[in-house]
């Protein structure tokens, strides 16, 4: 169905696969046509709980493709980064928890769509920067908002007007990724972590998602009225009264997304 992407669903978790390991996974424009496709599946999968993102070969994704970016006029640069800017954007707003289960290299757009994860996962071998102003241009698919809100103002601008690669134990001491993992290890730490997300009661975990997202661009007074109306919407909820009588009862709570 695809030619560079690889779907595979484990239970209620999705595991995206980028191939293109000719290219080191660099995103050009089928890939970016194949993600559009497959997300546009997830957001229709009610079934679906996490979604595990990463890279086949030695590479997660080692930036936009270069040699499709060269002769882009302004107006083809302008297109090229609103299209990926669009597309990592829907990944951030999947209901769903994210996971980036970083591999190799995670350059520039790599980088970038790891950061519309909720959750970056590293191996050992993995290697992050936005070294986009070596090439003569800015980071284009959102790299500049994202970065600083991932690891703060000042360390962001040192990466970015640098374009210097960091490597996962630099990630994680600087906060852009959650955990390092040994390279066999590190698939099966995110579907693990997919699953501890997964075994909770599902409208509770996106709600909770919306609160910190949609509440991180409000004032603090906004972000607790959001809070509290989706607290009690999870009242309504069947999932509420199943976990609350499972915890009495001292028995596991079967959630039914309802």
């Amino acid at each position: 169905m695809y030619q560079t992407l690889h779907y595979e669903k484990q239970d209620n978790i999705g595991v995206v696969t980028i191939d293109r390991p000719e290219a080191l996974n660099a995103l050009n424009s089928t890939v970016i046509a194949e993600l559009e496709q497959l997300i546009g599946e997830v957001e229709k999968d009610a079934e679906l709980g996490a979604l595990i993102l990463t890279g086949a070969g030695r590479s997660f994704v080692a930036g936009a493709d270069i040699g499709e970016q060269k002769p882009l006029d302004l107006e083809g640069g302008r297109k090229w980064g609103q299209r990926g800017s669009a597309l990592f954007r829907r990944i951030e707003k999947l209901e769903i928890p994210t996971i980036a289960a970083v591999n190799g290299f995670a350059l520039g757009g790599g980088c970038e769509i790891a950061m519309a994860c909720d959750i970056i996962l590293a191996s050992e071998k993995a290697r992050f920067g936005q070294p986009e102003v070596g090439l003569g241009i800015t980071p284009g698919f959102s790299g500049t908002q994202r970065l600083p809100r991932r690891i703060g103002i000042a360390k962001a601008k040192e990466l970015i007007f640098s374009g210097r690669h960091v490597k996962a134990d630099e990630a994680l001491a600087m906060g852009l990724v959650n955990a390092v993992y040994a390279p066999e290890e590190l698939l099966p730490k995110a579907i693990e972590m997919a699953k501890s997300f997964t075994k909770n009661a599902p409208i509770a975990v996106k709600y909770a998602k919306a609160c910190i997202d949609r509440g991180m661009q409000m004032d603090i007074d906004d972000g607790i009225a959001l809070e509290n109306e989706l607290f009690a919407m999870c009242f309504a909820t069947e999932d509420q009264k199943e976990g609350m009588t499972a915890f009495l009862e001292k028995r596991p709570a079967v959630f039914q997304n309802k």
